[in-house]
């Protein structure tokens, strides 16, 4: 695990750049605080910041191999884990070929020589990856098949940057003549989705490597993408004799994907919130690790926490649970530093709960196992249920269903019946673009009056869709939150804000093999029995505690609704508004009285008001600097 950051220059002058690589190496140092250097030649500058997991002695980064013929053709710094990495040094050692240390990276540049760009088809694991291959003359980009780690890219005549966090570009824009300037498409996307979606950032030029993709970039040339990984989902059929052979194909892919991901020469642990997926997770870790730690988190307000519940589950599976509650003043003291190392904002208040969850479980440990992912691989979203609910309408003629979409225009807001009369007449492609929606078009105008272009979201979700068209409705649901939300906001905080606290998070969900087994999954087998995840459920019956089996999920939930309409977060609220140098941007006067809707209850703008104030305190300090995130220079300096 590290943070990487590198050049590859158009004009050979690598050793120019070798200071910039050096300055801006710090401003990640929260991703690898044990270690950090640099290494260049003619053509390519390697930096990195190592969090040191596995071989901690040795796998020094930036790692050089070649093979006896061509010593140190390569060079290598990645940012992940490789869980089959004892399996491929193996099957690389029978195949003739010699290791230099007992880590997880050297198995990623040896298969690389090997078997070239198809490495990636042979990793389980999460990774940002950069090879140079001084003999091609040519770097190797890589992400993971689900974008769990990030990897971040910008253009300029003097070469390409590649870093695992924005900021170190930013940090280098003078440097390589990167021209900072904001990406408005990119702020529409953001407060229609709550995040910027790949492969934007909010800054033009600098964009991301998408998840599931290759790149290679040769000096002075432009870099070419290539996607590796496609969701497939085949239609599937499970006579009811064999429903029970699928399920326990689920736990053993689940059991064997947390035995790998267990893999460290460090404690591991694991969050426990109230649900299934974090409670099985910590509950087959338990078996690799009697002594197995679990973190959560809450708030004092009532509904707000599932503390004990996770307390509930701690105890029946047998591990020592350490809790952390936030109370609404630390929750506002964090949003500057949280902002600071999102790089890009996310709207999505339980990004603070996790903050405090990570911080403390740094304390006892440098790695947590967690859930992320089951949702979107087993059907767990409460939304997936809508095509069963919407199935009558599409019996109905077009012509029928376009009078059905006039008439809930013309019914006011809060009516009952509204909502499904809107969404029956629509098709899935215009009514769903993700687990996320913060504005509708007129509500978009209201406060950024020029927003232009009606369905928006449509740039994004398009070519998603258009790549479904095989698949039941809920696997198209499924297929276009992984690339919209969960690798927008679910991945995004995961990374990040672990990351802050130098916390190597690992989801054994988004594992290659577990989701060879979640993909064949057949549409009654996920939303069925009146439950989400029906499939996982069952598989899990002698894993979970009975009490959490059937649970509604939750995950970290946030009284943010109560927090705006009261004097807990109100005044804080106005302030960031008033205070914001962003009246080219929004309509502050509409946002002031949306802000008194809300306070009088009159409509529940929280999730929208949310999204506008990250925003603004985003900007505040990669725009504006006007605010200081609160970063202690002795130990990460600030980017202002």
């Amino acid at each position: 695990m590290c943070g990487l950051l590198g050049m590859l220059t158009a004009n050979s002058n690598a050793a120019q750049f070798v200071d910039a690589i050096e300055t801006a190496l710090p401003c990640m140092r929260h991703r690898g605080p044990d270690e950090a250097g640099t290494w260049h030649d003619d053509d390519a500058v390697f930096g990195f910041n190592r969090l040191s997991i596995i071989d901690l002695e040795h796998s020094h980064q930036p790692l050089r191999w070649g093979p006896a013929d061509q010593p140190d053709r390569y060079a290598m710094t990645f940012n992940g884990e490789i869980y089959n990495y004892i399996e491929l040094r193996k099957e690389l050692t029978e195949l003739g070929y010699a290791f230099n240390t007992e880590g997880d990276g050297e198995p990623i540049v040896v298969g690389y020589h090997h078997w070239g760009a198809d490495v990636v088809r042979h990793l389980r694991g999460m990774f940002g990856i950069a090879i140079w291959d001084s003999v091609e003359r040519q770097l190797f980009l890589a992400r993971d098949p689900f974008g769990i780690k990030p990897l971040y890219y910008a253009t300029t005549d003097k070469g390409t940057v590649f870093a695992s966090e924005k900021k170190c570009i930013l940090e280098m824009a003078d440097d390589i003549g990167l021209l900072l300037e904001l990406d408005k498409h990119a702020v529409e996307h953001y407060i229609d989705l709550q995040y910027v979606p790949e492969p934007e950032s909010l800054h033009k030029g600098i964009r991301r490597l998408e998840s599931g993709c290759t790149a290679i970039v040769q000096p002075g040339g432009e870099l070419k993408q290539t996607r590796y990984f496609r969701p497939q989902f085949p239609a599937q059929f499970v006579p009811k004799s064999k429903e029970q052979d699928l399920f326990d194909r689920i736990a053993r892919a689940l059991e064997d994907s947390v035995e790998k991901h267990m893999r460290a020469d460090v404690t591991v642990g694991s969050f426990l919130s109230g649900g299934i997926d974090s409670t099985a997770i910590a509950a087959l870790a338990k078996r690799h690790n009697p002594n197995l730690l679990t973190f959560t988190t809450g708030f004092e307000r009532e509904g707000y926490s599932e503390v004990d519940v996770a307390a509930e589950s701690a105890k029946a599976i047998g591990v020592e649970h350490i809790v952390k509650i936030v109370s609404p003043e630390e929750y506002v003291n964090a949003i500057p530093k949280i902002m600071w190392y999102l790089d890009d904002p996310v709207a999505d208040p339980s990004l603070v709960p996790l903050y405090f969850v990570a911080q403390e479980a740094r304390k006892h440990v440098k790695v947590v196992l967690s859930g992320e992912g089951a949702d979107e691989l087993f059907g767990g979203y409460t939304i997936y249920k809508e095509p069963l609910s919407l199935k009558p309408f599409e019996y109905m003629p077009s012509p029928l269903r376009k009078g059905m979409h006039y008439l809930s225009e013309m019914l006011p807001h809060g009516v009952k019946g509204k909502s499904l009369l809107e969404r029956g007449s629509m098709t899935m492609e215009e009514r769903y673009y993700g687990n996320a929606r913060s504005f509708n078009f007129e509500q978009m105008q209201r406060v950024i009056p020029w927003a232009t272009r009606e369905w928006d979201h449509r740039e994004v979700t398009a070519p998603i869709y258009a790549q479904s068209t095989h698949m039941d409705p809920v696997a198209r649901m499924q297929h276009l939150d992984l690339f919209t939300w969960m690798r927008g906001d679910i991945l995004v905080k995961a990374d990040k804000i672990n990351m802050a606290h130098s916390l190597e998070l690992r989801v054994p969900f988004l594992d290659k093999v577990v989701f060879e087994v979640a993909e064949t999954i057949p549409y009654d087998l996920k939303v069925s029995h009146g439950t989400t995840k029906y499939a996982l459920r069952k598989a899990m019956e002698q894993i979970v505690p009975a009490h959490v089996l059937n649970r509604r999920k939750l995950g970290f939930p946030v009284p943010m609704r109560h927090w705006l309409a009261s004097d807990e977060l109100f005044g804080w609220a106005l302030d960031t508004i008033n205070d914001s140098q962003t009246d080219d941007i929004f309509n502050k006067k509409a946002l002031v009285e949306m802000m008194q809707e809300h306070r009088n209850e009159v409509i529940d703008h929280s999730r929208r008001l949310w999204t506008v104030l990250a925003f603004m305190i985003w900007y505040g300090i990669f725009v504006e600097k006007r605010i200081d995130p609160g970063i202690e220079e002795k130990e990460y300096p600030v980017y202002l």
